[in-house]
């Protein structure tokens, strides 16, 4: 009977083992919370991942309903053609830098947006891109408006 017991046990435990590294490598390119792909992408100075946002379903949903976002982390929202997109923080608990970027990569605005709040932010100019990260990011990052961000290949295409 001990034997069945420890044998039990040692399958247990190697079950254990498999799946905590099974779960392990899904973090490495999906973002833990949403099971969005993330990608790298340098803003100013500093290096983010950023969860994917190329789909209509995904853009709408954003950062929703969410209570934190790592500091290094955010969302880039990839839209299929250039225009003027306006972003608001319906249910958004986290309040949020928004940089705009055109489809050549130059950052045309860089606001700033409060938790819950239903007015429209729109960059004043076409944008293919909108990423969004902490309140504070992108200024302590050093991006300004004018300045050139390369666009991380797997942004690239919206999935519409």
């Amino acid at each position: 009977m001990s034997q069945r017991i420890v044998l039990q046990s040692v399958i247990a435990a190697g079950a254990i083992v498999f799946f905590s590294f099974y779960n392990l490598s899904g973090c490495f390119n999906r973002a833990p919370s949403s099971g969005l792909t993330t990608t790298k992408m340098q803003i100013g100075d500093k290096q983010f991942i950023l969860e994917i946002a190329d789909t209509a379903a995904k853009r709408n949903t954003g950062l929703m309903r969410r209570d934190s976002l790592p500091d290094d982390h955010g969302m880039i929202f990839v839209f299929p053609e250039e225009d003027t997109y306006s972003f608001w923080m319906k249910n958004t608990r986290i309040p949020l830098d928004i940089v705009f970027i055109d489809s050549g990569g130059t950052i045309r605005s860089i606001q700033q947006m409060k938790p819950y709040d239903l007015n429209a932010v729109s960059p004043g100019a076409a944008i293919k891109y909108a990423v969004e990260l902490n309140l504070g990011a992108a200024t302590r990052a050093g991006a300004k408006t004018g300045q050139k961000v390369i666009i991380p290949d797997a942004a690239k295409g919206s999935k519409e």
